[in-house]
């Protein structure tokens, strides 16, 4: 999609934006966990669902690319919530070099 064209209306969807953050476990050590960072607005375009097979069973990974307004505090490892749905950010780039928005190349968990 091309970036000078979005319409800003297109980001419909409400994110939640979570960086990992050990968690205690209850006994003096710590668990990998998600804090949530902020909400935000995006729009979310699915892209493929590469398929493989893993000890004679189908597993699929579906990825995405979710277009939000341009942040600096973004980084690979992060992740965005829908109610249920967990998207990983695996990298983002700014789409047309004017820190308008930021294209995130994310890999639904879950599925």
């Amino acid at each position: 999609m091309d970036a000078a064209i979005i319409d800003p209306g297109r980001l419909s969807a409400r994110l939640e934006l979570e960086m990992p953050m050990p968690v205690s476990d209850g006994q003096g050590g710590s668990v990998p966990g998600y804090a949530i960072v902020g909400s935000l607005w995006a729009m979310i375009e699915p892209v493929s669902m590469p398929d493989s097979e893993r000890a004679d069973e189908a597993v699929f990974s579906v990825t995405h690319r979710i277009w939000v307004r341009y942040r600096t505090d973004i980084t690979a490892g992060m992740r965005f919530r829908k109610g249920s749905r967990l998207f990983l950010i695996r990298a983002h780039f700014d789409a047309d070099e004017t820190r308008r928005y930021l294209v995130c190349r994310c890999e639904e968990a879950g599925l």
